[in-house]
């Protein structure tokens, strides 16, 4: 396999020299992944019009302009872009080598979110507002820095070819270094985030070629953890109370149950081909909350119907089995590893926030990627189809 400072492309010298040649010779136009990139512009433009629809109308949140969130949405997807266009230059393995300051910076942002500087929103401690109106989600980068920090962990001694696969001791400190930002994100508590971390962990370690004791291992404490976390009564009792309702869906309709009653109620109505873009009356109606954000996909559902909710998923699909063609034909174990720990990390949180939507998971407060509106999130997924796109592009093209 090919060494992390040894990298070359189709026979090119080091990696910045390679660069060159990529531009120069090769194109990087033609070395894209262009089914990724387009299938998660067309899901953040189709996340502009759902989101639009479902906050023209709440002046209590949109400070009188119906364009607001609209607005914001597509700076939020400029942004990203640009994000993953920076990552796409730096390259997934000069990443590789700022793990150690990218992962202490993620641990003193999640840190800060537990001072007085964190804000608390919909019942999560899981922000940190500044000035103008800007607030930064720090445990949405913190998925991005585990993934990098245990790939690096995981792969160094296999791509150097010293090992066949990680052992013990190794996988261990890649766990400890996983766990570490974790709980802190329990301690706000962000139960839906931890989800996705816990997920995206099994999905590295998988990926990895790691002894199935760890696999096994990883879920029998995960299984335990949550025992114990139910027992000590450490979630809040909204938390408490969102379990209760998925357990138990006509239990107190008009209170804990009202989001994912309404939210039901929404997309069913939708039919095959939807009530028409802002024309859905439970939209249009304000009936159900956060609609912008963790129940953006009520509004497919009502005014696209099965049709328009049904490209939604198609779009996702697409993103993800590239990601797997990404992560199958890479010629090192770090790339697998990186590629692997994002299709685990949009596959939980995909299925999750859809699910919730339709009664079959629990309400956990998580985004849509590519389409929810929220800048942290939508900057996470974009820097993450960067780092897809370096894998892709770094390959040799004979790959």
């Amino acid at each position: 396999m090919t060494g992390a400072n040894n990298f070359s492309v189709s026979g090119y010298g080091p990696e910045r020299a390679s660069w060159t040649r990529i531009f120069a010779r090769d194109g990087l136009a033609r070395r894209l992944d262009w089914p990724i990139l387009l299938s998660a512009l067309a899901l953040s433009l189709i996340g502009t019009a759902l989101v639009y629809s479902a906050t023209r109308n709440r002046t209590e949140i949109n400070q009188g302009d119906p364009y607001y969130f609209l607005i914001r949405h597509l700076m939020n997807t400029g942004i990203g872009l640009a994000l993953m266009v920076g990552t796409i230059w730096l390259g997934h393995r000069t990443l590789r080598t700022a793990v150690p300051i990218l992962y202490g910076l993620s641990l003193m942002l999640v840190l800060l979110v537990l001072t007085p500087l964190g804000a608390t929103i919909n019942g999560n401690r899981n922000w940190i507002v500044f000035g103008g109106g800007f607030s930064l989600q720090p445990s949405e980068f913190v998925k991005i820095t585990i993934i990098l920090g245990m790939a690096m962990l995981l792969s160094a001694r296999v791509d150097a070819g010293d090992k066949p696969h990680p052992d013990h001791r190794t996988v261990a400190q890649a766990l400890g270094l996983a766990a570490v930002p974790m709980m802190i994100v329990m301690l706000m508590p962000d139960l839906g985030s931890t989800m996705v971390m816990a997920v995206t962990v099994l999905g590295v370690l998988l990926a990895s070629g790691a002894s199935n004791r760890w696999i096994f291992g990883l879920l029998g404490t995960g299984a335990l953890g949550a025992v114990a976390i139910w027992q000590l009564h450490i979630l809040d009792q909204y938390q408490i109370n969102r379990f209760a309702a998925f357990a138990n869906p006509s239990l107190d309709p008009a209170g804990v149950g009202y989001n994912t009653n309404q939210a039901r109620i929404a997309i069913g109505s939708g039919g095959l081909t939807g009530a028409g873009l802002f024309h859905g009356s439970q939209t249009t109606g304000q009936f159900v909350p956060e609609q912008q954000t963790d129940f953006v996909f009520t509004v497919a559902g009502e005014e696209l119907g099965f049709i328009g909710a049904g490209l939604i998923l198609v779009l996702l699909g697409v993103v993800l089995w590239r990601a797997c063609r990404i992560a199958r034909d890479s010629t090192e174990l770090y790339s697998t590893i990186v590629a692997s720990g994002i299709i685990a990390w949009f596959v939980f949180q995909a299925f999750e926030n859809i699910g919730m939507t339709l009664g079959i998971m629990p309400v956990a407060g998580l985004p849509l990627p590519f389409v929810s509106y929220g800048g942290s999130s939508m900057f996470a997924v974009w820097i993450a189809v960067g780092l897809l796109q370096s894998i892709r592009v770094q390959r040799p093209m004979s790959a």
